[in-house]
């Protein structure tokens, strides 16, 4: 989502009149959950998806309506609906995409602004009007028509933003000067956050492409080696960062970094750097930890890991051997297999294959 939003941004400056359509309801097996969002231009150019490709065209030619002067406009496609089966959606899920022009600038240039500059920020869009404000850090810009509708708005953002959720939140106003406002109103909300971090210690072959499947993600990847020959930019060009540095002596000057999103591997198969920076990691708020390592190198970082003091819940906490079992050889394969993991930790998946579950493939 947060492609389509810079891309928005960029129709605006260049004059490009679009509809911006955003799934506000998912239901069963839907391949994206709400405030997935599509652009559709005046003249035919799409930024963006909504389904991963099933009612695209469905989508489109609400836009085309929209866009020719009929409103925001609420669709609902679904398998069981003779129009969604005609769309394409067979994957058994039902989604509602609401569709509106976007015309006001400064809520999306706004967004946009806040994610360049890695600020926090949510955009709130009224499902009646189609009206949108942007909301975070204790300012609002744009508004859904009505004050105090807006400072509900912004307390339902500061409340997502909080999470790192999207999704629909109901909201009352009771008047306001200019208009009145309705008793409940319903509202979109979807919240950007900074990216998540990878931190990558240990600029090894395998670290390479590591950092390139990293950043197509989305992760803000960094790589630190204590070996200054081996930190070199050109080695990692997906890197956002490559520093030369101790692992451990950088990790606890950029503690305030790490958070629940944020991923650290550790692949340098070294204990006088593995063992300090793990210590920290383990003890610190990260989401994923993994070291890599034969089995029998597993046990002697424990038993070390134990020597420097860690808890029971604290080892429990590393991913080590690193990665999924994929069967893969190489570093390329070796780092679809680290991702995955990664992915599976933070979503809570449970790294099996699909044809042995019994839920939605898409998590409805």
């Amino acid at each position: 989502m947060s492609y389509v939003i810079r891309e928005a941004a960029a129709w605006r400056r260049s004059g490009t009149r679009f509809a911006l359509a955003t799934v506000t309801r998912a239901w069963g097996s839907a391949p994206h959950g709400p405030g997935a969002s599509m652009l559709v231009s005046d003249g035919g150019r799409l930024a963006g998806s909504v389904s991963g490709g099933c009612v695209e065209a469905a989508v489109c030619a609400l836009a085309e309506e929209v866009l020719a002067g009929s409103g925001p406009a609420l669709g609902r496609w679904g398998v069981s609906d003779e129009e969604g089966l005609e769309a394409g959606l067979t994957c058994g899920g039902t989604i509602e995409v609401l569709v509106r022009e976007a015309g006001a600038a400064a809520p999306l240039d706004r967004v946009a602004a806040d994610l360049e500059a890695g600020s926090p920020v949510a955009l709130v869009t009224s499902l009646a009007t189609g009206a949108a404000l942007a909301a975070g850090g204790g300012r609002v810009t744009g508004t859904l028509g009505c004050a105090r509708l807006d400072r509900a708005a912004e307390a339902a953002a500061d409340g997502m933003l909080g999470r790192g959720a999207d999704g629909l939140v109901t909201v009352g106003g009771e008047g306001g000067a200019g208009r009145e406002c309705v008793p409940a109103e319903e509202l979109l909300v979807q919240s950007f956050a900074p990216r998540p971090r990878l931190l990558v210690f240990g600029a090894v072959e395998f670290a390479r492409p590591l950092a390139a499947v990293g950043a197509v993600l989305g992760y803000h990847v960094t790589v630190c080696d204590a070996r200054p020959a081996f930190a070199v930019p050109e080695r990692f060009p997906a890197a956002d960062e490559v520093v030369a540095d101790r692992p451990d002596r950088w990790l606890r000057a950029h503690a305030d970094r790490v958070d629940a999103a944020t991923a650290v591997c550790v692949l340098t198969h070294d204990a006088r750097f593995d063992v300090p920076v793990l210590a920290l990691a383990l003890r610190g708020p990260a989401g994923y930890v993994g070291a890599m390592g034969s089995r029998r190198t597993h046990g002697d970082r424990l038993a070390r890991l134990r020597e420097a003091g860690l808890a029971p819940a604290d080892l429990a906490r590393l991913n080590s051997p690193i990665g999924l079992d994929l069967g893969g050889r190489g570093p390329e394969e070796t780092a679809l297999s680290i991702m995955a993991e990664i992915i599976a930790v933070r979503r809570g998946g449970s790294g099996l294959p699909l044809t042995v579950g019994r839920g939605a493939v898409h998590g409805g």
